[in-house]
């Protein structure tokens, strides 16, 4: 436990955020820094075929102790931390035996995590939980996911009794900026499956994702004196804003929860002149995916009509539902559930309102559910992670491996 919760600790101090607005792999130097870390900590454990290749991945092997052959298994997290909110200085706090009140996380900041805005809180009293200071997010996602793989295949180097097949360790970048399988060598891999440990609470098991894209738009305006522009002016901030009025207000994230897709405007830069808008679009049915993308497509068409062809529109589909790939091998998602279920865990199989690496890896070649870290209120300032939840990713990803080596 000490061994998990000083990683994790170490491992929130490296600044990894992706850049989504870079081109090079990985997207910012501070990841293949800490990727050579990592490297080195891995083969100081004594894994075997540790590498780190020019785009920052980590592959690493615990080699089978058992003569029968049983399926090779992977467990797979990313090092990158979102651009929402800075990574950097991260000063993480412990809060010893939880008592069920509100969290002060800055006392000089006045920056409190209250039990009424997140009442999840209230399973944990009496436990310890890591937190922010308030200031940065705190890089649960994914560290915790992380040192919980280190810390179980450790484990199990430091008990060769134990028997085990063959494990795989994989560590990616950029999965925040939604390109953390781009180079991953699913052949030099070789495994017949795995599982990313990047969910949310204890007990989360995860093989359906959202199908994802993004769609870059770009309005030119007209820029006139206002004091001469009737019928020559086109304002373009307020086309933009015209442009998303059009869209379904009933479909926006603070609006949808479960299987219900959105249009996310998630970034916006204008002037009378020109303006440029992002979204992100989602959905877990394909079907109504590409009603989405045909809807915003015909929105602009529209407008185009209306003000003569200023808009242009490029939509860039990033991954999809995973759910098509792994349903044909359910038994690695019943493998996690049994694991699980014998620890006492109660599973919460639901679908992810987001993407991992495994819903593209998945389409690689290597069906990939997702695992819980035990980690909540991801990509921000009241992210918080019970050192309890991280033990029990430890025990489940120890079970699934013993599960395995069992069949």
């Amino acid at each position: 436990m000490n061994k998990l919760i000083n990683r994790f600790l170490q491992y929130v101090k490296y600044e990894t955020t992706s850049d989504e607005s870079s081109a090079s792999i990985p997207s910012t130097s501070n990841q293949f820094e800490f990727a050579k870390i990592l490297g080195k900590e891995l083969e100081e454990i004594g894994l075997a075929n540790v590498s780190v290749d020019e785009n920052g991945y980590i592959i690493a092997t615990l080699p089978s102790n058992i003569d029968k052959n049983v399926p090779t298994i992977g467990f797979i997290a990313h090092m990158d931390t979102t651009e929402d909110m800075s990574g950097k200085n991260v000063n993480p706090k412990i809060i010893s035996n939880y008592d069920g009140k509100n969290i002060v996380l800055n006392d000089e900041k006045n920056i409190i995590m209250s039990v009424k805005d997140f009442p999840d809180l209230k399973n944990y009293v009496g436990k310890d939980l890591i937190t922010t200071d308030g200031t940065t997010l705190l890089g649960a996602d994914d560290k915790a996911g992380i040192a919980e793989i280190i810390t179980a295949v450790e484990y199990l180097i430091e008990n060769p009794h134990i028997p085990h097949g063959t494990i795989k360790i994989g560590f990616t970048p950029d999965e925040e900026i939604g390109r953390g399988a781009d180079c991953f060598d699913v052949k030099k891999f070789d495994a017949d499956f795995a599982y990313t440990v990047d969910g949310g609470p204890v007990g989360e098991l995860e093989y359906e994702n959202f199908n994802a894209a993004t769609a870059n738009i770009f309005i030119q305006g007209r820029n006139v004196h206002p004091g001469t522009a009737k019928n020559k002016m086109l304002n373009s901030i307020l086309i933009a804003t015209e442009l998303n009025s059009m869209l379904p207000i009933n479909e926006r994230p603070e609006y949808t929860e479960g299987y219900e897709g959105f249009y996310h405007i998630k970034d916006f830069n204008g002037s009378v002149e020109k303006t440029e808008i992002s979204y992100i679009i989602r959905d877990h049915s394909m079907e109504k995916f590409q009603i989405k993308k045909e809807t915003l497509t015909k929105v602009i068409e529209f407008l185009n009509y209306k003000y003569g062809d200023i808009i242009t529109l490029e939509i860039i589909d990033s991954y999809y539902n995973m759910k098509e790939k792994i349903e044909p091998v359910m038994y690695i998602v019943d493998i996690a559930k049994k694991a699980m279920e014998e620890l006492n865990i109660e599973p919460l199989i639901k679908p992810i309102r987001g993407g991992t690496d495994g819903s593209r890896l998945s389409y690689m070649g290597l069906p990939c559910p997702n695992l819980f870290t035990g980690g909540h209120n991801f990509h921000g300032k009241f992210e918080y992670i019970p050192t309890f939840s991280m033990e029990r990713s430890v025990d489940t990803i120890l079970k699934i491996i013993e599960l395995v080596q069992e069949m």
